[in-house]
This record gives C-alpha cells, sequence and structure tokens, in this order.
C-alpha cells in the first residue's frame, strides 16, 4: 500500500505574523518556517501505518518554492521514503494546489492520500475536498482515527453532534484533525539522514495546469483590540451595563 502525504512550508505557530505596511499581506520576511503543525500529524499517521505493516511507501510532496524543501526534509526525518516538490514561486490557492497534488496522484497511484485539514496562514481547509471531487474518489475529513482493512479506510471523524464513523473505499483523501495523533520528536540523527537524501524536482509550469488565482485579495489588516474586562459588584449591575452595551434587549 503506498500513501501520499501533502505537507506545506507555513510560518512557526510560535511567530506572531507580522502585517506589511501596505497591507497586502503577512509579512514572512526573515522569519522562521516549518511544517504545518496539520500536515506534520499526516505524517505521523502515515508512518505509524508503515510501522503496522499496513504501509509499504510514503511519499512527501510540497508545492512552493525552493526553500519548502525544508518542510520536506522534516517529513523524510519523520519517516517518508520519498520526496518531491512541485517547484513555483506563485501565490497558490486552495484549487490551485488541489490541481497540482492530483498530477502528482495521477503520477504515482497512492490507494491513500492524507493532509491537514488546513493550513495554518490561511485556515481555508478546502485542499482535501477538492482534490476529492477532482480526483473522484472518497474523503472523510477532520480525521480522529484512521483504520484500514479489505480495501477500505474507516475514519472516525469529529462533528458538532459528538464523533461520526465513515468507511471509504480505497483510493481515497483524508485530511486529519488535532486529535489524531501527537507527533513524534525528531532525533538529530534523522535529521542528518534526511538531508543527505534526494528530492525530486518539478516546475509546476511544466505540468500544463492552469493553477492561477481565482481570488483576489484586498486587504490584510490586525484583528481589533479587545476592550479590557470590567469588575462588577452584582448581577443587577452587569445585566445592567449589557443592556447600555446593546447585548441583552
Amino acid at each position: 500500500m503506498k500513501v501520499l502525504v501533502a505537507v506545506k512550508h507555513v510560518l512557526d505557530y510560535n511567530i506572531m505574523p507580522r502585517i506589511k505596511q501596505d497591507g497586502s499581506d503577512v509579512d514572512i520576511t526573515g522569519n522562521k518556517m516549518g511544517i504545518n503543525p496539520f500536515d506534520e500529524i499526516a505524517v505521523e499517521e502515515a508512518v505509524r501505518l508503515k510501522e503496522r505493516g499496513i504501509v509499504k511507501e510514503i511519499i512527501a510532496v510540497s508545492i512552493g518554492a525552493e526553500n519548502s524543501k525544508d518542510t520536506l526534509r522534516h517529513a523524510l526525518a519523520m519517516g517518508a521514503d520519498r520526496a518531491v516538490l512541485i517547484q513555483t514561486d506563485a501565490a497558490l490557492q486552495p484549487l490551485g494546489v488541489a490541481k497540482l497534488l492530483k498530477a502528482i496522484v495521477e503520477k504515482e497511484q497512492p490507494d491513500l492520500i492524507l493532509l491537514g485539514k488546513q493550513a495554518i496562514d490561511d485556515d481555508s481547509g478546502q485542499t482535501g475536498q477538492m482534490l476529492s471531487a477532482l480526483l473522484g474518489t472518497g474523503q472523510s475529513t477532520f480525521a480522529s482515527a484512521i483504520n484500514i482493512k479489505d480495501g477500505e479506510i474507516e475514519v472516525t471523524r469529529e462533528v458538532d453532534t459528538g464523533n461520526e464513523t465513515v468507511s471509504i473505499k480505497l483510493p481515497a483523501v483524508v485530511t486529519s484533525d488535532l486529535r489524531l495523533n501527537e507527533p513524534r520528536f525528531l532525533k538529530l540523527p534523522n535529521l542528518m539522514m534526511a538531508k543527505k537524501k534526494p528530492i525530486e524536482t518539478i516546475v509546476a509550469s511544466e505540468l500544463g495546469i492552469d493553477f492561477s488565482p481565482r481570488l483576489k485579495q484586498t486587504k490584510v489588516a490586525e484583528p481589533p483590540v479587545r476592550k479590557p474586562g470590567v469588575l462588577v459588584a452584582s448581577v443587577a449591575e452587569l445585566v445592567e451595563k449589557l443592556r447600555i452595551e446593546k447585548v441583552l434587549p
């Protein structure tokens, strides 16, 4: 069984993002970058499936500039067998990413495609669903548990009313949620070995795919500053203040 895992190179989640002075986008110049946390969970799940003898090969795929190779090496250090970079400096949106991933899926023919439920930079949460639609395969999003048997994948997913378990025929697309697993700590020898492994590079423009943006980003701004809390002496005073603020009728 072959698994393809998509990983994205994003701003490190420990860093507070800064907005560019012109308000056009987030400024990532000189900041630490890393693997998207939800994608790291997807890689960890693929590695665990391999350790259980279910998966034979794991292919990590990233789309972006040359520095995306750092994220691919992270996946290799975790246990991925091969890495592929679809290289482009263009700004990508979920549909464009899904189209490019579709080309790699058709080339590699994996039994399972894993990726994070969303990326922490744009929080779109759309790529997995769009990829499934383009491929014509089954899908399950927000996976918190996975079990594979008899050519099917059983996925427990978190919904508003609790947990829902669905069974899908392979090949399928599954997106990981936070509670699927906890990624392993990377050991230095594994990181050093990953640096020596080759990464296949494919120039995105040579794939003959239109991945140009469909949406125009007009402005990026900081969230509004919250007003400081107020300590009240009684419930009656609280209700009165809520009425003044027009929170209550």
